[in-house]
């Protein structure tokens, strides 16, 4: 789709369903608090239409509009609320969850019909005669109520294989009872960019009505659909923010906002807030505890990374020839990974990116590069390990402090009987109920003092974590803001069964960052104890902490 396509009358709606669709997810569970946040991150970013709930039919979505029209001050976007039809056989102006919509007090309500002749007779039960007038009546009864409303025609793609007759009258009979869009859903996801484009030209070529388009991924094309669509003519998109929903999800909203503006180089947000997608994208990530995707398009932390060195040396000269578009257009940033595949090139961006000038220190430069490709061959990743490789760049230009020295450490760990202060938790228990403990011995020196600590808990990785604190907090009392927040393990050489290389990678915060370190040995705790102490020293560095 080129700059020029689905220009149209110039107005285009952006429609996020995050709260509704999006909160299906397996797994999500959003409570009102959360909906709120969201829906003022939403507004931040500048969305056209927030769609809220459906309130009369799900008790949290209307404590959530009650809520919101007290705690929410929206300055871009609409809220709008999501229902159905009235019920077969009866009146919109009698209906329990009409009235419910009305009672949200929304500008914008969004109903869901049936489109598709089999669904109507099968899962409606009733005739396809009766759905046209339950589309009619109730979008009659909102509008003439002052409502503004937008009807997604459900399995439309699907119904319009199998009837297009019947699935293009109820498109009209919505638009001739005063809806001002009409929404065309892939409900089920199978379709795909050219038969979703040869059927919006097909409806659009049939009606004036605004035609939207509300794809989901079950193929993988959700956010392929709804560019052809729109390069069809629709005029409102709806998709949920990171792809969220149910199944494989629904269509991307972040990553169609970044093609509509960027690749078709049409505005749909406010001045200037394209440059907040990635914030925003993982702000609502983190609301909703989902981990941010990495791959993600536009805003992943992998969007505008390279690795291999021939990009690297490329990038060098220019970073557009290795990018589609200028990461800082969305709030992100291109990252240079450090892997065995890095030449010098992918070494000198690194460093620059991590605050240190290599050009001029050819030999630091030709050491760092040879270091780290003979670290990998020997099972090291530093491409997720950033931090341990400031720690190795620092090494080699003489910036690494020593914050102390290890005299020895040691693990132990027992399996018996559950002791009373053990029984509410904290010990891990085996499947026939005996509860393991490790306990770890850490000696080291570290301000003109021998220290010696023992810590004791779930794994000989969590014991030495407390142990080696517990040595050291007096020293640096710093170290209380550092938490590790996640461990992965990896067996390298599996030929070797428990004899094996393991790799370790922990993750460390102290809630305003976050930074991940590695560690290589012949068995875990080895492997731990280097990934420990990279994570420690890293957070004193950058804590600004001199020797003691």
């Amino acid at each position: 789709m080129d700059a020029a396509v689905g220009a149209g009358s110039g107005r285009f709606d952006v429609y996020d369903t995050t709260l509704r669709d999006g909160a299906q997810q397996e797994g999500m569970n959003l409570s009102v608090a959360d909906k709120l946040a969201i829906a003022a991150l939403l507004d931040e970013l500048g969305v056209g239409f927030i769609e809220g709930g459906w309130p009369g039919a799900i008790p949290k979505d209307t404590e959530f509009f009650a809520r919101a029209a007290k705690e929410l001050h929206l300055t871009h976007s609409t809220l709008a609320a999501f229902g159905a039809t009235r019920r077969a056989g009866g009146a919109a102006k009698t209906d329990e969850q009409v009235k419910g919509l009305l009672d949200a007090e929304t500008p914008v309500i969004t109903l869901v019909a049936k489109s598709d002749i089999r669904h109507v007779e099968r899962a409606l039960r009733t005739t396809p005669a009766e759905n046209l007038a339950m589309i009619s009546d109730t979008i009659a009864h909102l509008v003439a109520r002052d409502r503004r409303v937008f009807l997604d025609a459900e399995h439309f793609f699907d119904g319009y294989r199998y009837d297009p007759d019947y699935a293009l009258s109820c498109v009209q009979a919505a638009a001739d009872a005063g809806a001002e869009v009409v929404v065309l859903c892939d409900t089920n996801g199978g379709g795909l960019p050219d038969g979703i484009a040869r059927v919006v030209a097909a409806v659009r070529s049939s009606t004036p009505v605004r035609l939207g388009i509300h794809a989901h991924n079950d193929t993988g094309c959700a956010i392929a659909n709804s560019m052809a669509a729109i390069g069809q003519g629709a005029e409102h998109v709806q998709g949920t923010v990171n792809g969220y929903g149910e199944r494989t999800g629904n269509a991307d909203l972040i990553g169609i906002l970044g093609n509509i503006e960027l690749k078709c180089a049409r505005p749909v947000l406010p001045e200037g807030r394209l440059a907040d997608l990635t914030r925003v994208s993982h702000a609502i990530a983190e609301i909703a505890n989902q981990a941010p995707l990495m791959r993600q398009p536009y805003v992943g932390a992998s969007a505008f990374a390279h690795k291999a060195g021939l990009h690297a040396s490329a990038i060098r000269v220019d970073p557009d020839l290795y990018q589609h578009t200028d990461p800082l257009a969305v709030g992100n940033d291109m990252r240079m990974l450090v892997s065995e595949m890095a030449g010098r090139a992918s070494i000198e961006l690194k460093g620059r990116e991590l605050g240190f000038d290599l050009a001029p220190r050819p030999e630091v430069l030709a050491r760092v590069t040879q270091r780290v490709k003979d670290a990998e061959a020997t099972g090291y990743t530093f491409d997720a390990a950033d931090a341990s490789f400031e720690l190795l760049l620092r090494e080699e230009l003489g910036l690494r402090p020593v914050y102390f020295t290890t005299e020895s450490w040691r693990t132990i760990s027992e399996t018996g009987a559950m002791r009373p202060d053990q029984q509410s938790g904290g010990a891990a228990v085996s499947a026939k109920g005996a509860v393991a403990v490790t306990e770890a011995t850490v000696k080291c020196h570290a301000g003109d003092r021998r220290l010696v600590a023992v810590g004791e808990g779930n794994g000989p990785v969590n014991a030495l974590d407390q142990a080696l604190r517990g040595a050291l907090i007096e020293v640096y009392p710093e170290l209380e803001r550092i938490a590790l927040v996640d461990f992965k393990v990896r067996i390298l050489d599996s030929s070797w069964g428990t004899d094996a290389i393991t790799r370790v990678l922990i993750e460390s915060t102290d809630t305003e960052r976050t930074w991940r370190t590695v560690g290589v040995g012949p068995n875990i705790i080895e492997a731990s104890w280097e990934a420990l102490v990279d994570s420690l020293d890293w957070g004193l560095v950058h804590f600004g902490v001199e020797p003691r």
